[in-house]
């Protein structure tokens, strides 16, 4: 790949899974945790671990999204079609 725009957007196709692998993981140990939580009566550093998951999850998966569109939307222009969701 010679054009500097496609080396870049590919970069960010490349971060923006990794966000999404870490965002939605960081949900499903959310919720995992949410389970053994409430079986365990809610220990206050299981729900301070499954609120620190939501928020990490939530800061990284946000971006990772709304980039994973942009990228998406740039490659549907470049082939000339319409992008639409």
């Amino acid at each position: 790949m010679s054009d500097p725009v496609l080396e870049k957007r590919e970069r960010i196709r490349k971060l923006c899974e990794l966000g999404s692998k870490i965002g939605y993981s960081c949900f499903a140990a959310a919720m995992l945790l949410f389970v053994i939580a409430f079986i365990a009566d809610f220990p206050s550093w299981i729900v301070s671990v499954i609120i620190a998951a939501m928020i990490l999850g939530s800061v990284t998966l946000l971006p990772a999204i709304v980039f994973g569109y942009g990228v998406k939307a740039a490659d549907a222009e470049d082939r000339g079609e319409k992008f639409g969701y």
